[in-house]
């Protein structure tokens, strides 16, 4: 089987396997590093540590897709540091040429154990299990009835205004379900207006609430961070002529 390295190697990036450290990017206690990368915010979200993870020259990025697969993120050269004021570190640094094309489209097989920053050897395989036709991107609309997303992925889907997404909430009016996944509560709401659910959600994009009275106060007590536990889904659709009338009489059933 083929392995990572190898195919670096055959695109011509320079890395030095003897200084180089391999970065398995998990969940770090706010985001997903799949998130970020899917925002177009992975370097940025990396050169972030909060030890000097980096005393090395060259940085493999890879991102969790679920133990033992892994997307691959980049190859990166480290430029220096500085430290912050609350004790963290800013890196700087820049993706090595000639990898382009491999990021995002190379899904590696390893088991991780408890660290996330390990020195490459040259036992550490990183077997390739698929190079995908595109880059990785956030899946197109799934469907009415299957649509189950995180507030950072729905605010992804609004920033990019991911085109199968909009034309798909745009168009309709109808009822929708807001779970709050660290305790379990749930929050009916309706969505009547002319662009639909697509006008809805935008909004909860934003900052969590959308303008309604008890999830502000939600979060105005706990915390504005918990927007982060917050899941969408849609119970039920009407067209973009169904009367408000009707939409409310569906919310309040």
């Amino acid at each position: 089987m083929i392995g990572l390295i190898d195919c670096l190697k055959a695109a011509g990036t320079a890395v030095n396997l003897g200084n180089l450290k391999i970065h398995l990017a998990c969940w770090n206690g706010r985001e997903h590093p799949i998130d970020v990368y899917y925002a177009g915010r992975f370097k940025e979200w990396q050169d972030w540590q909060t030890r000097r993870n980096f005393n090395c020259e060259h940085i493999l990025g890879l991102i969790d897709l679920g133990q033992p697969n892994w997307l691959f993120a980049g190859v990166y050269k480290v430029l220096g540091s500085k430290q912050n004021a609350d004790g963290g570190y800013k890196y700087s640094t820049q993706l090595l040429p000639g990898q382009e094309d491999m990021i995002g489209r190379i899904i590696v097989h390893h088991k991780r154990t408890r660290q996330s920053y390990i020195w490459y050897q040259p036992t550490i395989a990183l077997p390739i299990v698929e190079i995908r036709r595109e880059k990785l991107t956030i899946e197109e609309f799934p469907g009415y009835n299957a649509v189950i997303l995180s507030h950072s992925k729905l605010k992804i889907i609004v920033e990019q205004r991911i085109a199968s997404w909009h034309a798909a909430l745009a168009n309709v009016k109808g009822i929708y379900l807001i779970t709050d996944t660290a305790t379990g509560r749930h929050y009916v709401g309706k969505a009547s207006g002319e662009v639909g659910i697509w006008q809805r959600w935008c909004s909860y994009a934003k900052n969590g609430h959308g303008g309604n009275v008890e999830l502000r106060q939600l979060l105005d007590r706990v915390g504005h961070d918990q927007m982060r536990n917050f899941q969408y889904s849609i119970l039920e659709i009407a067209d973009t002529h169904a009367s408000d009338a009707d939409i409310l009489k569906r919310e309040s059933y």
